[in-house]
């Protein structure tokens, strides 16, 4: 079955049963996605839902200067593209840029459509993964009036920790720039580089490229 070569069942897919999952799984497309490819563009009408089977992206949108502003890091299993859920869908509200080698499953609109009919579960689905969106932004705009720049760019690392994070056995490893974390975390590039180096000679974390391994989880300031 194909779902035995996805065992971690994803948000979209949860309450279905193996013929279920397997069902909805077959009726996508397979894509290979090359790391720096674009998958969707905002503004564009919106014609698929995706989902990570492997691989990382980010979603992102630009401003009026053409500077990227990162809303979401993605990774397998999670899902983008849901407005392509609506009968009359709006265009992509993002874009979205592969960040490694990635394979997603594409449902086109018409087949999501259809299979959403079948199985409403979908939907219901579909509105908690957009909510779950919702409470991130959210939490993000509470962090802009009550937080300090340290603590949302510590809540931002350990988010990414929890979602996508590697155990190693000298912390936990996450794949990000600083750019992204800049991003998501709502403050600047330097601002971001200084937090990181000072973390750094205090033992708490490690910046390696473009990864970071926090080593003392609990020394960031989060409340």
């Amino acid at each position: 079955m194909i779902n035995q070569a996805f065992p971690n069942i994803p948000g979209i897919l949860a309450g279905f049963s193996p013929e279920a999952t397997d069902e909805i799984l077959a009726a996508s497309e397979k894509r290979q996605i090359k790391a720096k490819n674009i998958v969707m563009e905002t503004g564009e009408p919106a014609a698929h839902v995706f989902m990570i089977s492997s691989g990382r992206l980010r979603c992102y949108k630009k401003t009026k200067s053409r500077e990227d502003v990162v809303l979401y890091l993605l990774g397998a299993g999670d899902v983008f593209g849901l407005v392509s859920l609506l009968s009359q869908p709006p265009p992509y509200m993002a874009s979205a840029e592969a960040l490694s080698d990635c394979e997603l499953f594409v449902w086109t609109h018409d087949v999501i459509r259809r299979l959403t009919a079948k199985h409403p579960q979908l939907a219901e689905n579909a509105l908690r993964i957009a909510l779950e969106y919702l409470q991130q932004y959210v939490t993000r705009h509470m962090g802009l009036v009550s937080k300090t720049a340290e603590q949302r760019l510590a809540v931002t690392l350990l988010g990414l920790s929890h979602r996508g994070g590697h155990v190693h056995p000298d912390g936990v490893e996450i794949e990000a720039t600083n750019q992204q974390l800049s991003g998501l975390a709502d403050i600047s590039r330097f601002t971001t580089s200084r937090l990181l180096k000072k973390w750094a000679r205090e033992g708490v974390v490690s910046k390696v490229r473009s990864k970071v391994v926090i080593h003392v989880p609990e020394a960031m300031a989060t409340e």
